[in-house]
């Protein structure tokens, strides 16, 4: 038998090779248009967008139930000896808590981790993860580094609109500058606590990206820069711009250029551009 599998959530927006290459096993979140129902990974990111522009009402997002968690860790035990298995914030999704009653039938074989972030976050946490178990190291050394991970990565994002934010309700403490961020762009910051702080604010999407990069600039004082992750929601030309312009300031190429998923997105909307640099 293997010894140690991967899980994650879609919320982590890992690419197809990225799961493939670094064998991360993914419970997908739903997203539900009406009375119809989608995996989140099933919906095409344009799709995706292209039905959140046309509908009236605001998607509902939902959760893996407790019985998808136990299935797909059931049949993983088949093959490996233990599972971790690391999830979106608990702060912004009841995900975890599902997995903890899952894990109620498997007892110490499965390892949960609340990443206390979400998308590119947790996707650097789970590469981190694959890479410490290709060199070897137990369950209880990779927890420990899992935890040292997280705290060494900054993920940030700018929004082209806080409406979805706040239609959420995911808003967070972004909500203490409503009233003058409606014609503006915020720079997001996930914090330690697993929710949305307001780091800055831009008069265009190109002063946003450009403060994205300043303030991972900043935030890398004294800090040696390991990989770096770009994502976007329907905003591939912004993407590929503060791709290239984190590559020239931190000397790294990137290690992930995704998109999106569609449950990230019901929150963040169209035109969602960030990215998330690991530190030691």
């Amino acid at each position: 038998m293997k010894r140690i599998a991967l899980v994650t959530d879609s919320t982590a927006d890992l690419t197809e090779e990225l799961k493939k290459e670094c064998d991360i096993h993914v419970v997908p979140l739903k997203v539900n248009f009406r009375d119809q129902e989608y995996s989140d990974e099933e919906l095409s990111s344009e799709e995706f967008y292209r039905r959140l522009a046309s509908e009236e009402a605001l998607p509902r997002t939902s959760q893996p139930s407790p019985e998808e968690f136990g299935r797909l860790y059931g049949r993983l035990l088949e093959e490996y000896h233990e599972i971790i298995s690391v999830h979106i914030s608990s702060a912004l999704s009841g995900t975890i808590n599902t997995a903890y009653l899952a894990k109620e039938k498997f007892k110490a074989k499965i390892h949960l981790v609340d990443s206390k972030t979400i998308s590119l976050g947790m996707g650097l946490m789970m590469v981190e993860a694959a890479r410490n178990i290709k060199e070897g190291y137990d369950t209880a050394w990779i927890l420990r580094n899992l935890e040292k991970a997280r705290k060494n990565i900054e993920t940030l994002f700018t929004l082209n609109t806080l409406e979805y934010l706040q239609k959420g309700g995911r808003i967070g403490r972004v909500q203490g500058f409503m009233g003058s961020l409606l014609n503006l762009k915020p720079i997001i910051r996930v914090g330690d606590d697993g929710v949305y702080h307001t780091y800055a604010k831009a008069h265009s999407q190109k002063k946003a990206l450009e403060g994205v990069v300043q303030a991972l600039q900043d935030l890398a004082k004294g800090r040696k820069h390991v990989r770096l992750a770009v994502a976007h929601g329907a905003a591939e030309q912004a993407a590929h711009y503060l791709k290239e312009a984190l590559e020239n300031a931190c000397q790294l190429q990137a290690t992930v250029i995704t998109q999106v998923g569609a449950v990230i997105g019901v929150h963040t909307g169209p035109g969602t551009v960030g990215a998330a640099i690991q530190f030691e």
